[in-house]
């Protein structure tokens, strides 16, 4: 990618030194008009998320809008079939290398083939959820799970990935198929109860959107280095719809709250023979995700202590707080803050609750947010760490967080013996 951006760059500076500067400086104004269209399209569509183009990133397009524009105007002006051919040659090569950077720094489509619509394969086997072994009446108990767990002599080696419904029995919450992943010591014959770990992903997105932030890889290389052992993953879906935003509330916009804290747990229990204790759950995310984990262990001590967030906001949030209030609760500014993580903190202590607060140390948006989150856990009593990992808003950040407190949440859990 950088010799074509090199090769385009000359190309450029070729096609630019035989211009006048009267049409050289009409290209370059016309350039920087469209990159900052492309800036704020891009930032109007994504909303809530921050500014999805980083500095750099304007940069690259700018330059190849420039080339485009050189292009369009040396084609326009010049006789010379081999003069507007190399311009051409160049804009595109500067056109494939600007996307190049972007797609990198955004890291939406890692590869080929997820540019077409399909996602690297998961290091463990899918399978349909009718495949799943059903209660066994042997089990191994004991926290933690792992002084206690005698692992089979044909011990299973690969986890499993499925995908189930978990309808909205109380609730009335409408979702769309909910991700599991089921680690080898869950597979094997008899099996220990282990934990649960409830993860949320983003939005704009889907619940098999984790698995493209490294969920699969993560938990099979954990279990791998435990014997198998490692905590079993639902993704529910919390949006309904890919462009959906219903916040992780009970509002006009759906009753996403008491889904996660109601109906997901009574699947689980009804549906994985695993530990149902609130001690042996634990809720994450990134994003949308990250401030639906917050939301749920703030709302629901009892139902979710620990947890996992990612880069989340400091309230639920369509973009601006009033819009936000009017869409959810008809503009009653005392019924958000009933339910707003940190208006809630503020007003109550949650000093049995754990968790752990990630960000990007260049996601200028969001760290802030986090940052103000962590204070009034904190405050309210809470266990909490914080910490900021290099990039921005992306998988750049959120596959190593979840990678890295994995321990800290199979320990937290009672899957392994606690820190002394």
């Amino acid at each position: 990618m950088l010799a074509v951006g090199v090769a385009g760059g000359l190309g450029l500076a070729a096609a630019v030194g035989r211009m006048s500067l009267r049409a050289v400086a009409i290209a370059s104004a016309a350039a920087c008009a469209a990159t900052v269209g492309v800036v704020v399209v891009v930032w109007a569509a994504f909303r809530p998320l921050p500014v999805q183009l980083a500095g750099r990133d304007a940069l690259v397009v700018a330059v190849a809008l420039l080339a485009l524009f050189v292009a369009v105007a040396v084609a326009a002006r010049s006789s010379g079939r081999r003069r507007t051919v190399a311009a051409v040659l160049a804009a595109c090569a500067l056109c494939a290398s600007a996307v190049g950077v972007v797609n990198r720094d955004v890291g939406r489509y890692p590869t080929l083939g997820a540019l077409a619509g399909h996602r690297p394969p998961p290091t463990a086997r899918l399978a349909d959820f009718d495949a799943v072994p059903g209660p066994q009446q042997r089990v191994q108990t004991g926290s933690p799970t792992a002084a206690v767990w005698q692992s089979p002599v044909r011990r299973t080696l690969d986890g499993m990935v499925t995908h189930a419904e978990i309808p909205g029995i109380v609730s009335g919450f409408t979702a769309r198929p909910a991700l599991v992943y089921l680690p080898p010591a869950y597979l094997d014959t008899p099996r220990p109860l282990l934990p649960v770990l409830v993860l949320v992903a983003g939005d704009p997105g889907q619940p098999d959107d984790w698995l493209g932030n490294g969920l699969a890889e993560t938990v099979t290389a954990f279990a791998a280095a435990h014997d198998g052992l490692a905590p079993v993953v639902v993704v529910p879906d919390a949006l309904g719809a890919t462009d959906a935003v219903p916040l992780c509330l009970d509002s006009r916009l759906g009753n996403v709250d008491t889904y996660l804290a109601v109906d997901v747990p009574a699947w689980v229990a009804g549906h994985l023979q695993v530990d149902d204790a609130a001690q042996a759950r634990a809720i994450g995310g990134y994003s949308y995700g990250g401030t639906c984990a917050i939301q749920l262990a703030t709302n629901h001590p009892d139902v979710y202590p620990t947890f996992l967030d990612m880069s989340g906001q400091d309230e639920p949030s369509l973009g601006e707080h009033a819009a936000t209030v009017a869409a959810t609760f008809g503009g009653d500014e005392s019924a958000f803050a009933t339910v707003s993580a940190r208006e809630v903190l503020a007003k109550h202590l949650r000093p049995g609750v754990s968790g752990v607060f990630v960000v990007g140390a260049d996601d200028d948006e969001y760290r802030p947010q986090q940052r103000r989150m962590y204070d009034a856990a904190r405050a309210a009593g809470m266990d909490v760490r914080y910490y900021e990992l290099p990039g921005g808003h992306s998988g750049q950040v959120w596959v190593p967080g979840f990678a890295g407190e994995l321990d800290w949440l199979a320990r937290r859990t009672g899957l392994l013996p606690p820190v002394e």
